[in-house]
C-alpha cells in the first residue's frame, strides 16, 4: 500500500472564506480521478466538541454515523464525497488538551515537564496521521480552522511546519486560502493582504505550495504573476476562486484552475484518468434550470443565522434539483409565531417544516406551526422535536390531553407524551442520555408514505436526542389517527409518526438531514417536496377556476 499523502488548507486575511468548500471540491476531484481520500477539520476552539455550543455560535452541529457531534463542514464534505466521516474527521484544542492532560495524569509522560512542544504538537500530529494509519486513504485533506495569525491555531500551524520535515516535500502540501479584494473607488484588485497573509504564514516557517484566492473579479495574468513572484510560489500554483453562484459550482471552477493536477503533481502522484462528474453535472443543470418553484417554511428558533439550519436547507436543495424544481425556504422564527398570526405567516406556504432544537424557547410556535400544517392539509415535516411538537398538538387538540406536553419543557405535565426513558433518568451528564450516531428503524406500514419513499422496510438514520415518544399513549394516538410507522426493532422505540389521513404529514425521530447529499438526496426530504410541488400545482388549478368563474360571472 502506498504512502498517505496529506494536503493542509489554511485562511488567510479573514475568516468565512470558504476553506472546507475548496477542501470539499479538491476531494471531490481526487475522488472522482480514482483516489481513496478522506477529509478531516482542525477546530482550535477549547470545546471538546461542538455538542454544548449554541448554534449561532458556529452554526449547526453535524452527527456522523458513529455519533460523533462535529462541525458543519463535515456535513460538506459528506454532501460533496457521498461517504461517511467519522470521530477521527473532527478535532477540537479542547479535545488535544483533555487527551495530553489525561496522559499527565496517567504519568505517561514519566515526570517530564508537559509543553506545546512537544507534546501539544505531538498529539496533534498523531490525531492529523491517525486517519491515514487507521483506513486505507491515499489522501488526507486536513483543513484547519480559523485564520493564520490566530493565537488559538498556532500550536496547529506549528504542527504542520513539523509534519513537513516528518514526512518529506513529496507526502506533504500547504494550501493557502486568501482574499485579493475588489475595490470599486479605484478600480482595482489589490493583492497586498494576501501578500501579508503568506508573510505571517512564513514566519510560522510554512511556506504555502498552492495559493487559492477568493475573488470577485478575475484575476488577469499580471496578477497571478505579481502574486507568484511576491508570495514565492510558481505561477501554476496561483489559483483563482471566482465568486460561485452555486456551492456545487466549485468543484468545476477548481477543475478548470487545474487544482487537483497541480497538487497531484507536487505531491508526485499519477493524474489518473480524467475525472467522472457528469452525475454531478446533471444535478447542477437541474438546479439551475428549476421547471417549478415551491415555498417552504422552516420554523425555528435560530433563523437569524441560516448556518444553524445548513443540513436541512441543503437537503432541499438536492431534494428541489431532483424534483426539477426550486425550493425558497421562507424562515419563520417559532418564538413570534401563534394562534393569531399563524395563517398570515403560513397560510400562503406550499410546505412547512418544524426543526429540531432543545429547551423550551419558541415551543409554542412550533406546536402552533404543526397545528396548521395538520388542520389546513398542508404537506409537514417535523424533524426530532418537530416530531415531537406534532405530537403534542395531536395530544392537546384530538386526544383532549389539556396541557400535553413534554417533560423536557414540564416535568409536571399530567400527560408526558413526551418523556425520558427509565434508564435515561438518573443520568446528569450533559450527552450523558443522548441518543447520538445512525440507529436502525423498521417501517412496519408498508402502504405508507415514509415506506413509498424509501422503498424499502428497514433503513439506518442517525439522532441527536434524549426525550422519546411515550409507548403509554402509542395506542390513543393509533386509534385518534396519528400512525407510528417506524419503530426501533431493537428497543420498540418510535422513529416515525405519520398521519395517512393527510396528504403528506411525517414526523421522524432521527435527522434525514445529515444523510442527504448531491448523488443521493434523502427520499424524505424527495418525497416532502414532490408533495409540496403537487399541493402548489392544486392551489393554482383552483385559484385558476376561482378567477375564470369571476370572469363568467362579470360577463354573464
Amino acid at each position: 500500500m502506498s504512502t498517505t499523502k496529506y494536503i493542509f488548507v489554511t485562511g488567510g486575511v479573514t475568516s468565512s472564506l470558504g476553506k472546507g468548500i475548496i477542501s470539499s471540491s479538491l476531494a471531490k476531484l481526487l475522488q472522482a480521478r480514482g483516489y481513496r481520500v478522506t477529509i478531516q477539520k482542525l477546530d482550535p476552539y477549547i470545546n471538546v466538541d461542538p455538542g454544548t455550543l449554541n448554534p449561532y455560535e458556529h452554526g449547526e452541529c453535524y452527527v456522523t454515523e458513529d455519533g460523533a457531534e462535529t462541525d458543519l463542514d463535515l456535513g460538506h464534505y459528506e454532501r460533496f464525497l457521498n461517504a461517511n466521516t467519522s470521530q477521527e474527521n473532527n478535532v477540537t484544542t479542547g479535545r488535544i488538551y483533555q487527551s495530553v492532560i489525561e496522559k499527565e495524569r496517567r504519568g505517561d509522560y514519566l515526570g517530564k515537564t508537559v509543553q506545546v512542544i512537544p507534546h501539544i504538537t505531538d498529539e496533534i500530529k498523531n490525531r492529523i496521521r491517525l486517519l491515514g494509519k487507521k483506513y486505507d486513504y491515499e489522501i488526507v485533506i486536513t483543513e484547519i480552522g480559523g485564520t493564520v495569525g490566530d493565537i488559538e491555531s498556532l500550536p496547529y500551524i506549528e504542527s504542520v511546519r513539523q509534519l513537513k520535515w516528518d514526512l518529506g516535500p513529496a507526502n506533504c502540501l500547504v494550501i493557502h486560502l486568501t482574499l485579493v479584494p475588489y475595490l470599486p473607488t479605484s478600480g482595482e484588485l489589490k493583492t497586498k493582504p494576501t501578500q501579508h497573509s503568506v508573510k505571517l504564514l512564513q514566519e510560522a516557517g510554512i511556506q504555502p505550495d498552492v495559493l487559492v484566492l477568493r475573488t470577485q473579479k478575475p484575476l488577469s495574468l499580471d496578477i497571478r504573476k505579481k502574486v507568484a513572484l511576491f508570495c514565492n510560489v510558481d505561477l501554476s500554483s496561483v489559483i483563482e476562486s471566482i465568486d460561485a453562484e452555486t456551492i456545487y459550482d466549485v468543484p468545476l471552477l477548481m477543475l478548470k484552475e487545474k487544482l487537483d493536477e497541480t497538487v497531484l503533481r507536487k505531491l508526485e502522484l499519477p493524474i489518473r484518468q480524467e475525472p467522472e462528474l457528469k452525475p454531478w453535472k446533471d444535478f447542477l443543470n437541474r438546479l439551475k434550470s428549476p421547471k417549478k418553484r415551491v415555498r417552504v417554511g422552516l420554523v425555528g428558533k435560530y433563523v437569524e443565522l441560516h448556518d444553524a439550519y445548513k443540513s436541512i436547507s441543503e437537503s432541499f436543495t438536492h431534494a428541489g434539483a431532483a424534483n426539477e424544481c426550486k425550493v425558497e425556504i421562507e424562515y419563520i422564527h417559532s418564538e413570534y409565531l401563534n394562534e393569531q398570526n399563524a395563517r398570515e405567516k403560513l397560510g400562503d406556504l406550499d410546505g412547512i417544516l418544524v426543526a429540531p432544537g432543545f429547551g423550551s424557547r419558541g415551543i409554542e410556535g412550533k406546536i402552533v406551526a404543526a397545528g396548521f400544517a395538520r388542520r389546513n392539509n398542508i404537506p409537514f415535516l417535523g424533524i426530532c422535536l418537530g416530531l415531537q411538537c406534532a405530537v403534542i398538538e395531536f395530544a392537546r387538540n384530538e386526544l383532549g390531553f389539556e396541557n400535553a406536553n413534554s417533560t423536557e419543557m414540564n416535568r409536571k405535565t399530567p400527560y408526558p407524551v413526551i418523556d425520558l426513558m427509565e434508564e435515561q433518568k438518573g443520568v446528569t451528564a450533559k450527552g450523558g442520555t443522548m441518543r447520538l450516531g445512525a440507529y436502525p428503524c423498521r417501517i412496519i406500514d408498508t402502504s405508507s408514505k415514509v415506506y413509498k419513499a424509501y422503498g424499502t422496510g428497514l433503513v439506518n438514520e442517525r439522532h441527536r436526542h434524549r426525550y422519546e415518544f411515550n409507548n403509554t399513549y402509542l395506542e390513543d394516538f393509533e386509534k385518534a389517527g396519528m400512525k407510528a410507522v417506524g419503530i426501533n426493532p431493537d428497543t420498540n422505540l418510535v422513529e416515525i409518526m405519520e398521519i395517512p389521513a393527510h396528504r403528506w404529514f411525517v414526523g421522524t425521530q432521527f435527522h434525514p438531514e445529515y444523510r442527504s447529499t448531491v448523488l443521493q438526496p434523502h427520499p424524505l426530504f424527495v418525497s416532502f417536496v414532490a408533495a409540496a410541488l403537487q399541493y402548489a400545482e392544486e392551489k393554482k388549478g383552483k385559484e385558476k377556476m376561482s378567477n375564470e368563474k369571476e370572469k363568467a360571472v362579470k360577463h354573464g
